[in-house]
């Protein structure tokens, strides 16, 4: 059926069989997981759903949700338990599932779910954030420009959001309920895009033991979003160009044609004129893909969507599994201020830091460990002098400690901290805060007791005196 996989996390050894038997009769390729661990190291482009047991050992359906929420907030998701209650079926919608199935079942409602929401989008418009006048306008022209069939192509630098703006334009179409593809053309060797792209058929080559689709085929009455295309090499640009103009696509090992009905979405983070003027990219191929161009600005261009995205990551991160904790003035506007040369994936970050170093139910300016040295070191040792400016802080901090600056007389530290070196910080702050209760410590900075004795044992094998 698809080249994509569905991901069945199950640690029922002779349920997970069943549960794979069931899918791959039906055409589904599947990647089978015992525990929420080794479905996160499973997770990759290629799965195109998850199905999920709530209640396992470790890590449970829940938390890996939210995990997978987090970093592929698209996947469909559909959660599986002996336990079932309206109240659980309620909190795992609203945490993101996409639907919610109660042991026993029987197989077809199992093949059913699958067939409704498999490569299926499960985010949703609001996933576009936007509160900066800029990106307000380009949501507003997405969302004309979605209702035609013009094919789009996403400027921007790297991590300002364009496969999201892509999304956004999908999920706004006639399109909607149909598949969404998305496919990093600078993240497949150049070896194995044409199959990935075209699909292939069984003893086409090497290592072809059967027929497989492409992404182009997996997208039929849908989308497919082409990332990176400007790193494509030209001889598959030709190839491209072919299929966008007959609306067809042949699979290496065949001679028959098959008719797509898709609609072509690209991005790019080069100059693609200048691309062209190099002979590295073919004219009639960029105007075949730029038939309406958007350009994504970066984050430090529209400032006002920093607190917006990064209310939106806490939310995301947090999931339903903590409360959410606010932002502190001092704290956003030091988020404001950064100039963000990674952009949101940079921002996403610096987010996940501050809530395993925050305390309480406020994200303080301390917790703000950015990728500047200058500034991380600064809101360690600083967190009242909120009103100076960085380059102030780190002229003075040199002027008065020279090249090295002493944390607590822990030790000294060379710039720029490295995160091992605040982190360790943060724990012994922490307990001289909690005098050494380590319950309340490790409640504190949101990590597992078990957690927080291993890397006192660490530290105490280091030679560092711990409270």
């Amino acid at each position: 059926m698809s080249i994509a996989k569905i991901l069945v996390v199950e640690d029922d050894s002779e349920l997970q069989e069943a549960l794979v038997d069931t899918l791959s009769l039906n055409g589904f390729e599947i990647i089978s997981v015992s525990s929420a661990e080794e479905a996160l190291a499973a997770l990759n482009d290629e799965i195109g759903m998850v199905f999920s047991d709530i209640r396992m050992d470790g890590m449970d359906g829940y938390t890996l949700m939210t995990k997978i929420r987090a970093v592929k907030p698209y996947l469909p998701i559909v959660l599986m338990t002996a336990y079932g209650t309206i109240e659980q079926a309620v909190d795992a919608m609203k945490a993101g599932a996409v639907d919610y199935i109660v042991k026993p079942f029987e197989a077809d409602v199992l093949v059913e779910k699958a067939k409704v929401y498999f490569n299926r989008d499960a985010s949703s418009e609001d996933d576009f954030v936007v509160a900066d006048p800029a990106t307000q306008q380009l949501k507003a022209m997405s969302k004309k420009v979605a209702e035609s069939e013009a094919s789009v192509l996403i400027s921007g630098e790297s991590g300002t959001g364009k496969e999201v703006l892509a999304r956004y334009i999908h999920m706004q179409s006639p399109r909607a309920k149909q598949p969404f593809v998305a496919i990093n053309c600078a993240a497949i060797p150049e070896s194995m895009l044409e199959a990935m792209l075209f699909g292939y058929e069984k003893g086409a080559f090497t290592g072809a033991a059967k027929a497989m689709p492409g992404k182009f085929e997996q997208a039929q009455c849908g989308t497919i979003f082409l990332d990176e295309i400007g790193e494509m090499k030209p001889d598959l640009q030709a190839k491209i160009l072919r299929v966008l103009q007959e609306k067809e696509v042949e699979r290496i090992g065949s001679a028959k044609p098959i008719q797509l009905d898709v609609r072509v979405l690209s991005a790019s983070n080069v100059d693609m004129k200048k691309a062209i003027a190099n002979g590295e990219f073919r004219d009639d191929l960029f105007y075949r893909l730029n038939v309406f161009p958007m350009h994504l600005p970066p984050l430090r261009e529209r400032p006002r969507d920093i607190a917006a995205i990064a209310e939106r990551l806490i939310q995301r991160h947090c999931g339903a599994s903590r409360v959410q904790p606010m932002i502190s003035a001092p704290a956003m506007k030091r988020l404001i201020q950064y100039t963000w040369p990674g952009n949101i994936r940079e921002l996403d970050n610096v987010i996940q830091r501050a809530l395993v170093m925050m305390s309480g139910d406020t994200i303080q300016e301390q917790n703000i460990l950015l990728d500047d040295g200058y500034d991380a070191l600064h809101s360690l040792m600083n967190p009242a002098d909120s009103e100076s400016s960085n380059e102030e802080v780190a002229k003075d901090s040199l002027q008065e400690q020279g090249d090295e600056i002493r944390v607590n007389d822990f030790k000294p530290l060379e710039l720029p901290m490295d995160l091992k070196a605040r982190e360790t910080e943060m724990i012994l702050e922490t307990l001289r805060q909690n005098s050494g209760h380590r319950q309340k410590t490790a409640e504190a900075l949101n990590i597992s007791p078990r957690t927080l004795r291993y890397k006192i044992a660490k530290l105490k094998e280091q030679g560092v005196d711990v409270p």
